[in-house]
Formats: C-alpha cells, structure tokens, sequence
C-alpha cells in the first residue's frame, strides 16, 4: 500500500527521509507529477525504472535545488555556456531541463543517464522545491505513471497506476502547468530544442535565438520524452478531428461542435494555459469513460501550433502513434472520475 502523504513539515520530512533511504516517492512539480528515486544509488533508480515498467535505455531527469547545484554535475558546452547561465536566471525554478555534459566526478548514478555521457537536469519550484532542500540529494525523476502512459497531473492518477508499486506520494495538489518541462540540449555549438514543453518556445528563443532540431535515426533518447509513441491513452486518438464520430469521444478545443456523446473540452474560451492544465486529465477521464461506453476512439481538435500549443500538440501526436503492443485501460479515481466528462444535454 503507498502512503499519501500531506505536503506539511511533517509530510515533508518523511518524503525527504525516505528518498535517502533509497525508497521511492512520488511528489508533485509544477509540469506534472514525478517519481523520485535517490540519482545517486543505482539500486534505488533500477527499482524506479521496475514500478514504471520503463525501458532503462530512457534517461531521466535529475532534479536539484537550485542551479549551483545542477551546474556542479553538468556543464554546457564552452560555446553555450554563457547562454546556459542566462537560460537558468531567466527559467529556473521552473519547467525547463537542460541536458549538458556530466562532471566528471558527479555522483549521479550510470542508470540515471541511461550511461550517456550528459545529464538532463532541472530545477523545480513549488513544494518540489522545499522537498529537495530538505532531502539535500539530487532526485531522479520521470513522470510518476506506467511507461508509455498518460502523464499524472494529481495524486489520485498516481495512486490509480502505481499504487502499492512505490513507498509514497506526496499530495500537493494539482499540476498548475500540467505539461512536462521543455528539454533543450546545450551539449553542442547550437542549443536544441528535444522536447518542446511548460517554457514556450518563443521564450527559449528570446535568449537563445533560433533552436535547432535533433538529429533524426539514432534510435536512442538522448532525452526523456523523445519516445515515438507515449502519453497514450487505451483507446486510438484520432488527430485534427473537426468533430467527433457517433462511437467516439471528443477532446475540444475552443468551440464545441455539434453533440457528441462524450466530451472534455481543453478551454471553450481557446486559452493554451487552460488547455495545458486540462490536457492529462481529461485524456485519462475520456479514455476511462469511453471504454465503459463502448465508444471505438477518441477524437481530438486541432490546437494551434505556437505558445504551450506547440507542446499539447507533441504530446498528442505522441498518444496517437502506433505503439509496439496494446496499452491497458488508464484506471481513474473514481472520486474524481464524475467531476469531469461533459455530456451533451
């Protein structure tokens, strides 16, 4: 059974002291709930990778207190190191990773990494923030769900996936930004962008100018979230949607079309920040609901490709891509479940 714990002192303190005893614990950022493990023990990040079922060839990322203490593990690139120090006061604490070159006496475990020779890392604030003060160690952390599934942006969707897989959550509420961090690679002479996310890309480019794009045929993430196929909910989500099919649910956007039978509309007013917040909840409701009514998909509006757009539409293309085998039903809290799908009247 995992432990829910309040995001007081107390709740706090005990978080922070399992996390040192290599146990793991979920806690809430403001991009989306993570599963920490201690980076530096390669024990506790192997049983990470176990309770997510996720493939070890998947780096994570290493979250610190503050940027002296990231800048200690890892360093940019000579040509970006500049730019490196500007992104961290413009963006951190906040959602932003940068994947630089690993020091080479940094403590964070081979598994951390993947065993690539650079570190993805990040500074969180909020309550994530306090929880790493008080562990004073740097916390391994992907999304706090089953490999290849929808992110969790509240407590209740990790209880419902990885409950009795991991030693607690820490309760803080739900996500305010709701997407992963945006990853940017300074490990080159040109800063790329390997995952767009919670800092939109205009912002990024203010400092850095024009992002380049990865290297396509690698095969191996250099990052968290470069998978084809992730995010995914069970049933098939169909892209661009101008409305929905009689058996399908329908992800809105903006103004909803028409009266489907189910729906879980991202903003009615076509506010990106809404529709960011919105976006994991409601494919994990959707898809709950929609398989318990038989429905055959879901069908998904367009969202415009810039701001946190450009992120929503990365994650749904990722939930729409075949996936190698079938993904099981999402289970939803069902205290929570009832608060969400919109139905026509």
């Amino acid at each position: 059974m995992t432990t829910r714990l309040s995001a007081d002192p107390r709740g706090l303190a005990e978080a922070a002291l399992l996390l040192r005893d290599g146990r793991l614990v979920a806690f809430g950022t403001e991009t989306v709930y993570g599963l920490g493990a201690d980076a530096r023990s390669a024990e506790a990040v192997r049983a990470l990778y176990a309770a997510k079922g996720r493939p070890s060839f998947n780096p994570l990322i290493v979250h610190v207190a503050d940027a002296g203490a990231a800048f200690r593990l890892a360093r940019p690139s000579d040509a970006l190191a500049d730019m490196a120090e500007r992104l961290a006061a413009a963006f951190w604490p906040g959602p932003l990773t940068m994947v630089l070159r690993r020091a080479p006496d940094a403590p964070v475990c081979a598994e951390a990494a993947a065993g690539l020779a650079s570190l993805a890392l990040r500074v969180p604030g909020a309550a994530a923030a306090r929880l790493l003060r008080e562990a004073g160690i740097p916390i391994a952390a992907p999304s706090a769900n089953r490999s290849g599934r929808v992110s969790p942006s509240e407590a209740a969707h990790v209880l419902a996936e990885l409950d009795g897989r991991i030693d607690a959550v820490l309760d803080t509420g739900p996500c305010a930004v709701g997407l992963e961090s945006t990853v940017l690679d300074l490990t080159g002479d040109r800063p790329v962008l390997l995952r767009p996310g919670g800092v939109t890309r205009e912002a990024v480019e203010a400092i850095t100018g024009p992002l380049g794009t990865p290297a396509s045929g690698s095969g191996m993430p250099a990052a968290p979230g470069m998978l084809a196929s992730h995010y995914a909910p069970a049933l098939p989500l169909r892209l661009d949607a101008r409305a929905a099919e009689p058996d399908e649910a329908l992800l809105a956007f903006g103004d909803m079309p028409g009266r489907p039978v189910l729906s879980w509309n991202l903003s009615p007013s076509g506010d990106l920040a809404e529709a960011a917040r919105r976006l994991f909840g409601g494919l994990r409701l959707l898809d709950a609901e929609a398989s318990r009514l038989g429905l055959r998909g879901i069908a998904a509006m367009p969202v415009p490709a810039h701001g946190l757009g450009l992120a929503i539409r990365d994650r749904l293309a990722r939930a729409a891509a075949p996936r190698p085998s079938g993904v099981p039903a999402l289970p939803v809290d069902p205290a929570v479940a009832p608060l969400v799908p919109e139905r026509a009247s």
